[in-house]
């Protein structure tokens, strides 16, 4: 029997074990819901780890976007360059052409 409820005296013994078997019903279930309670505290452990996880995850993405954007920028750049000397040899070639068919050269 729990200990926050004692017998009245002078209950009658069918009272006493009546109240007894009620109140060990109330108590079992006293417990499940305790026990529902450290099982919502567990799911809520999850759930935070679960979101930070979640954060690290968009943090590394972002990081990851960034990386390529940057690398994207370098690409972008490379090409531009070798476009732009590809112009100069193809004018310089012109150029040396042009005097070959002159007879300057």
């Amino acid at each position: 029997m729990p200990d926050y409820v004692e017998h009245e005296e002078g209950v009658t013994r069918v009272g006493a074990l009546s109240a007894e078997a009620v109140v060990r019903d109330y108590e079992a279930a006293a417990k499940e819901i305790e026990a529902m309670g450290a099982e919502l505290i567990n799911a809520a452990k999850r759930c935070e780890t679960m979101t930070a996880e979640v954060h690290n995850a968009i943090a590394f993405m972002r990081d990851t976007a960034t990386s390529y954007r940057e690398e994207a920028k370098k690409i972008f750049k490379r090409i531009e360059e070798c476009s732009i000397f590809t112009e100069q040899v193809r004018k310089t070639c012109e150029t040396v052409k042009l005097k070959m068919i002159d007879g300057k050269l």
